[in-house]
């Protein structure tokens, strides 16, 4: 029951980029448009030979490579995802079979753009109560293949990719590295974020989320480091899922995270719904824009009208 931290993380994107001006040739939308509304310049799109667990296990092999382990070394998989195909063997059994891990535990989790800090709090958890030695957390999305290319509403938004975080039980002695998370969800919304039919189709309510984000998430965020005890002063960094700058930016300012660096790999990722916290948490870690033990906010939130953070320290 010592608790558990993030040791190592890693993040892919599939090579082909979709700028604005490509999308102006598909859409009637124009570069101006998009930034002004949603701060998006550029997005990756996987092609339709990269199914959502082959993103994913590049990632992870990214993040074990840095944490030093072997495929074996992990006990538990937990994959976050909305887009998985496939409804068995799921995302994780596939990322463990691609990567030669011989027995682990292997869950998917679809809470959508907030399941990333559903998983790592899962794993959190499991390790906590000793169900589990090392977890591989993974957010990983192909959001193209639900997306309504004739829609310029949500076309300009998405994009595809993978991130992924190694979690680890703590030191005896050691102050955990993964902070007490705090989760909920508004039922009664969760229509305002959707990807439903036949074929499924992401669609929504912008306005709606765009006004709960901005007017109810701020206070949410306070008291995430409230549990673990950070003021938002203290923060080094926020990284909040990645869904439309005009949001991450006044969350972030009401926050009061004076001090931190706020991740806005939305410019050139777009959303990644489960992919995103981890996308721009490694990309800040690959960059040296965050130092190993400094405390770090993620937030997850968006469809189901569902929620989840906790402060974490740098791996």
């Amino acid at each position: 029951m010592n608790g558990s931290r993030i040791t190592a993380v890693g993040h892919y994107q599939p090579a082909k980029v979709l700028t604005n001006e490509d999308l102006a040739g598909m859409v009637d939308t124009g570069d101006e448009w998009i930034r002004t509304r949603v701060g998006i310049r550029t997005r990756h799109i996987a092609g339709p030979d990269e199914p959502v667990d082959e993103l994913a296990a590049h990632a992870a092999a990214k993040a074990l490579a840095a944490a030093g382990l072997a495929p074996g070394d992990i006990d538990l998989v937990l994959v976050a995802t909305c887009t998985a195909v496939d409804r068995s063997p799921n995302t994780a059994a596939r990322v463990a079979a691609r990567l030669g891990m011989p027995q682990p535990a292997a869950m998917d989790v679809n809470v959508v753009c907030a399941g990333f800090t559903h998983a790592l709090a899962t794993a959190d958890h499991a390790v906590r109560a000793g169900a589990a030695s090392r977890a591989l957390v993974i957010g990983a999305e192909k959001m193209s293949d639900v997306t309504d290319w004739t829609d310029r509403t949500t076309c300009v938004l998405v994009g595809d990719g993978a991130g992924a975080a190694v979690v680890e039980a703590c030191p005896a002695g050691e102050e955990p590295g993964i902070g007490p998370v705090l989760w909920g969800s508004v039922p009664e919304m969760g229509h305002a974020v959707r990807i439903e039919g036949t074929p499924a189709r992401f669609a929504q309510e912008g306005q709606s989320v765009y006004r709960w984000a901005t007017t109810q998430l701020p206070a949410i965020a306070r008291r995430v480091c409230e549990r673990a005890g950070i003021a938002p002063e203290e923060l080094a960094a926020v990284v909040l899922h990645q869904a439309n700058l005009r949001i991450i930016e006044p969350l972030a300012e009401k926050l009061g995270a004076v001090n931190a660096v706020v991740a806005r790999d939305v410019t050139e990722s777009g959303n990644t719904s489960a992919a995103s916290i981890p996308l721009a948490l490694s990309k800040l870690v690959e960059r040296g824009e965050v130092s190993s033990g400094q405390p770090v906010l993620l937030f997850g939130f968006g469809g189901n009208l569902s929620y989840a953070g906790q402060v974490i320290r740098c791996p």
